[in-house]
């Protein structure tokens, strides 16, 4: 048995992932079990799972990877800072006290953190390396195209090279200042959002708006080339320099400062996102052409944080010239504990590598799950009230009557999610066909802006009639934006009225309204019966009773705070919101029910309860 636990951390979200002979067998954000949002602290809780779930010590681990080269990294910061000095002085002193405390160290950290039970030798994998592995060695094709788009690695932001069996090669790259990912989170600091977690806002506000900012971007911000590659003026950005991403230059540019975090939401900033969101989208198109004309392969994998991005992963599908499209579903930070694994198990240790007919992320569903007995064991303890249904069929066909009349639904299932989307594990469940559902859900149980548009889970079987998508073609992630099928719409250019900006929501554009965007597009999930049985047979029970096969599928989290991990989470969650019933695998808990006091202690880690 060779077992291999790779890590990311102190960067963006800190996770860890094993995998044993080649197999996944686990892998974690962080931020699950700490409930701090996109955590960046070494993953001590993380790495504790997946060598639990494992069943193994630190002391048989063969070996461990970290996701990126912090010398490199150093070497970059060093350089940029010397270049713009004396002008990032701030930022410098900021940033090389924890340099020098926390990642220059990395070696004795992760040992010291592994109890000193490890003793062999720690394995650093380039940034976009470790993107690029993750994308490719968990796909089901044999040989592919790779890009790789983020912020930045050490050097690079954009990568392209090529995956065939058990080895990936990178052979063009773009490098920091110039990046795709850094010009979309500047507009997201621009538009008010928070850097690193507001890119979805920004994308979700996009349909509101017209692209009126997309020429000056092109004429003033970035010089894209016909092969995708591009250069930024770096002059209208401070991220090289200072504490935020843009200067006056780019206020002046786009006709003054910054939105304030929190405060109204004006005409300017949905064209600006409407903007930036065409610019990626033609970087993207871009860079996937010049990919297939230079490798000639007819199949394309993607990582990194660009790789989110689902409406240009959706124009992508569409409009290059690949057959096949595959996205690491971790795409982030926190990806890249999985690509470094997989990176050392194929690459450098030189295993074979025989591609699953669908992938070997195994739905992605690599976190913890939780007995049913130490289920009822906690409900016992907190003072829940709840009733156990004990078949499949009894239990999906009451929750399909809950949602068909209109109650919000928390869905606790199996194993946990790995990477940002909630697939069916850890979600929040409604009614696509409610035309107030979307607001109802953003405002009284996500507490979230309400412009934010909500994600469809579709039976995979049924989704060519539902979405402008194949008969069957899967989407299991979550990562791809389709139309609603033209049979589902309404008049929508009758009911909008001349509606414009935030007012578009008013306008009722097709039969499942609350999963429909502005646009008439949606994020579609599709459900597969072997990968997600329970969920599948929920979907299933639904349309028997309503002839829908969709519902609203939204991660099972307020905002601020990281998807649920255990039981606690989700009841605390449960509690603190207008949700009406919680589904914690077996046991079913009306919110009507409950006693007001009965809520658990905010400190209920995994460690409380029984693994499955």
């Amino acid at each position: 048995m060779t077992a291999i636990l790779g890590i990311s951390a102190f960067y963006h979200d800190s996770a860890a992932a094993l995998v044993v002979d080649g197999e996944i067998v686990a892998a974690a954000q962080e931020e699950r079990f700490t409930r701090t949002k996109h955590d960046h602290r070494f993953p001590s809780h993380a790495i504790e799972y997946c060598l639990r779930e494992g069943g193994i010590t630190p002391a048989e681990l063969d070996h461990v990877g970290f996701y990126d080269k912090p010398l490199l990294k150093f070497e970059r910061l060093l350089e940029t800072y010397l270049a713009y000095a004396p002008s990032g002085f701030v930022s410098f002193a900021r940033a090389i006290p924890q340099w020098l405390d926390e990642k220059l160290r990395l070696p004795r950290i992760i040992r010291k953190e592994l109890g000193g039970g490890y003793r062999r030798g720690i394995i650093f994998a380039e940034h976009h390396e470790s993107h690029a592995a993750s994308a490719f060695f968990p796909s089901p094709f044999e040989e592919a195209a790779i890009l790789t788009l983020d912020g930045v690695g050490e050097w690079t932001t954009t990568s392209l090279g090529v995956g065939r069996g058990s080895r990936i090669e990178l052979q063009r790259e773009i490098r920091f200042p110039h990046s795709l990912g850094l010009l979309y989170s500047a507009f997201t600091y621009f538009t008010g959002f928070k850097v690193n977690s507001g890119e979805y806002k920004l994308m979700g506000l996009a349909p509101y708006g017209e692209p009126a900012f997309y020429d000056t971007i092109m004429e003033h911000l970035i010089d894209l080339k016909d092969d995708g590659s591009f250069r930024l003026d770096v002059s209208y950005f401070n991220y090289c320099q200072g504490l935020t991403m843009t200067g006056r230059k780019f206020d002046r540019l786009f006709g003054g400062p910054r939105r304030k975090p929190e405060t109204k939401l004006t005409q300017r900033e949905m064209d600006l996102a409407a903007s930036i969101q065409k610019v990626t989208e033609e970087v993207m198109l871009r860079c996937a052409r010049h990919a297939h004309a230079v490798t000639g392969l007819p199949n394309l994998c993607l990582a990194g944080g660009v790789a989110l991005n689902c409406v240009g992963n959706g124009r992508l599908l569409r409009e290059s010239p690949f057959e096949q499209i595959w996205i690491q579903p971790a795409s982030g930070d926190a990806g890249g504990a999985l690509g470094v694994a997989q990176l050392i198990w194929h690459q450098l240790l030189g295993n074979q590598r025989t591609p699953s007919a669908d992938d070997s992320q195994r739905g992605s569903l690599l976190g913890p799950s939780f007995t049913d007995e130490a289920i009822e064991s906690f409900l016992r303890e907190t003072g829940a009230v709840y009733r156990r249904i004990d078949t499949d069929a009894a239990l999906c066909e009451e929750v399909a009557r809950l949602i068909d009349e209109r109650h919000v639904v928390g869905w606790f299932q199996g194993r946990m999610e790995y990477g940002p989307r909630a697939l069916g594990s850890r979600s929040i469940l409604g009614d696509a066909r409610s035309a107030e559902m979307q607001s109802v859900m953003n405002l009284k149980i996500k507490f979230r802006e309400s412009f934010r548009p909500f994600a469809p889970s579709v039976l995979q079987e049924r989704v060519g009639r539902w979405f402008d998508m194949r008969d069957g073609e899967p989407s299991p992630y979550m990562l791809l934006v389709a139309d609603v099928h033209a049979d589902r719409l309404l008049d929508a250019g009758a009911n909008d009225g001349g509606l414009v900006g935030l007012n578009k929501l008013r306008a009722l554009r097709s039969t499942v309204p609350a999963i429909t965007h502005v646009d008439s597009s949606a994020r579609v999930q599709t459900v597969d019966e072997r990968k997600n049985p329970r969920y599948h047979r929920l979907l299933r029970a639904f349309e028997a009773r309503t002839g829908c096969p969709v519902i609203i599928n939204t991660s099972f989290n307020i905002r601020g705070e990281p998807i649920v991990c255990t039981p606690a989470d989700a009841y605390r969650c449960f509690m603190g919101t207008d949700m009406d019933a919680l589904v914690l695998e077996r046991f079913l808990l009306l919110k009507n029910e409950q006693p007001e006091n009965a809520l658990p202690k905010r400190a209920a880690y995994l460690s409380e309860f029984e693994l499955d």
